[in-house]
């Protein structure tokens, strides 16, 4: 193909190499002096732009998402080559995303947040100059975090990608390199002249400055999230032709073999029935739950005033101490989520909470990763965000249903554990419910909702035809709480056959975590 005989010919290995200490550092390896004659430039382009194009259009019939990363040293041509690669491209199916500093409004996020709502549909691209590479580059020389801060971010980027390439991703990651000289005649030409001197910020001078310290952080980078899922290349960028030219070879190459990957997934995929297996999980913990717990009105009443005064306090102290929340409310039909939430948020000020009810996804979120919905409406800090349904529906009933196979409702597992770890490693505390009736009481309220002409909205079809796969459901909750209980996001199962004992136990665990947290923030 062309790509290959190209990155044969021009370019060699595009891929980072791990060096042993006795090495010399793998920037300082790069040879910077390569070049490309004009005449092998114009023929080679143009053959490689009709390439892109097809490439392009290849990947939206396939439904295949890209994400093409820019990063590198200041002045390294970014904003020329991104200007180069889009010019085959069809303008309706990529977008470039500028990603300088946080605003004030990003800083309140995870710092992962502002780029996983722009993670593209299937079949688009999206196109990064500068990406969540400038956290462990720039923050890190500025000093805007800490050595365990940078190493943690290096773990949640790898995931982050891992997550994206897993669901059908193409992520190429391409790195910008010129020497010291080069980058410091590049800033003096742009200081001559008034109409591109404002390109030139005293913190590129600054890095320039301490080009040597700088660069040892970038190696680090480089180094620390070189992965087989999201490769990086070098491109020696001092001669623009040649950089364009192994961009291009680069993008091709890559897409090339993801196409080549869907052809191969697709010729290998059955249509997956649900297998009829030993349970893995008979010691359930569902079955340990005591439905038979209670209260009675009076005692209801009594400790749901106390709690509901306490959570309007305890919330505006989050608000004060910048301090997110996250609570994911899963159950079964009937269970009481919808009631639990309701004396939750009561005595709450609305403005500082949302409550997300979560339906059957749109045809625009199932052309995202199917966590790119949640991330939409994470809370900012000192904001709480409650799901009514959350992102276990992957494990539950897409598993069930068949919506998504096998392979993607495992790996979910891990998938969901790195979110919440995530949001967590931010400062959010998160909790999760389970509300847990038997189904004998579920049958009980299904009855009363459909006698009830206030309460006939709340029971459907779909209510009964779930309740038909009790077993299969109770298994993969089962499976789900134990996988996904974690000391930074636990479940608590809400004994729930009696509503006021269900709403009480979720509104002191509430109270409770969030009590636990300021006293460790004191």
């Amino acid at each position: 193909m062309l790509s290959g005989m190209l990155s044969e010919t021009y370019f060699g290995n595009p891929r980072v190499h791990r060096n042993s200490k006795e090495e010399k550092a793998m920037l300082e390896q790069i040879d910077l002096t390569k070049t490309m004659e004009k005449e092998a430039y114009r023929e080679e382009i143009a053959q490689m732009e009709l390439t892109l194009a097809r490439l392009q259009r290849a990947c939206k019939e396939q439904k295949i998402p890209v994400i093409i990363v820019f990063e590198g040293f200041d002045a390294a041509g970014k904003g020329l080559q991104i200007n180069k690669l889009i010019h085959p491209l069809d303008p309706r199916g990529f977008h470039v995303y500028a990603m300088k500093k946080e605003t004030k409004t990003e800083q309140m996020y995870p710092f992962l947040w502002r780029f996983w709502t722009k993670t593209p549909e299937k079949g688009r691209i999206a196109i990064f100059d500068t990406s969540w590479y400038r956290h462990v580059s720039v923050d890190f020389f500025e000093k805007k975090l800490s050595k365990e801060e940078r190493n943690l971010a290096y773990h949640e980027i790898n995931t982050f990608e891992r997550t994206l390439t897993d669901d059908g991703a193409v992520v190429i990651k391409l790195f910008l390199h010129i020497s010291k000289k080069e980058q410091k005649k590049r800033f003096e030409k742009l200081l001559e002249s008034k109409e591109t001197a404002w390109r030139v910020s005293r913190e590129d001078l600054e890095r320039n400055k301490n080009y040597d310290g700088y660069k040892s952080i970038l190696e680090n980078m480089l180094e620390q999230t070189e992965t087989e899922y999201a490769p990086w290349t070098i491109v020696e960028a001092t001669d623009k032709k040649y950089a364009t030219a192994k961009i291009y070879a680069t993008v091709i190459r890559r897409l090339e073999e993801a196409l080549e990957k869907r052809t191969v997934q697709k010729e290998e995929k059955q249509t997956e029935k649900q297998e009829k297996k030993q349970k893995l999980f008979e010691a359930s913990v569902l079955s340990n739950a005591d439905l038979s717990c209670s209260y009675t009105k009076e005692e209801y009443k009594e400790r749901l005033q106390k709690l509901q005064k306490k959570i309007a306090v305890l919330h505006s102290e989050l608000y004060r101490r910048r301090i997110p929340v996250v609570l994911g409310f899963e159950g079964w039909d009937a269970g009481g989520k919808g009631g639990a939430i309701k004396r939750l948020t009561e005595f709450m000020d609305p403005r500082g909470y949302v409550v997300n009810p979560t339906a059957a996804p749109t045809e625009i979120e199932k052309n995202h990763h199917y966590l790119w919905r949640f991330w939409q409406n994470m809370p900012k800090a000192g904001h709480i965000a409650i799901f009514d349904r959350t992102w276990y529906g992957r494990v539950m009933v897409e598993r069930i249903e068949g919506f998504c196979t096998k392979e993607e409702w495992q790996r979910a597992y891990r998938e969901i554990n790195d979110m919440e770890a995530h949001l967590a490693n931010s400062g959010a505390i998160v909790m999760k419910f389970w509300m847990q009736i038997d189904k004998d009481e579920q049958e009980r309220r299904f009855k009363e909702r459909m006698e009830n002409p206030e309460k006939q909205w709340k029971i459907t079809d779909e209510d009964w035809r779930n309740r038909e796969k009790w077993e299969q459901y109770e298994e993969a909750v089962n499976e789900m709480i134990i996988k996904t209980s974690t000391s930074y996001a636990p479940w608590t199962i809400v004994e729930g056959n009696c509503k006021y004992y269900a709403r009480i136990k979720v509104l002191e665990t509430v109270v409770n975590e969030i009590e636990k947290r300021l006293k460790k923030t004191d």
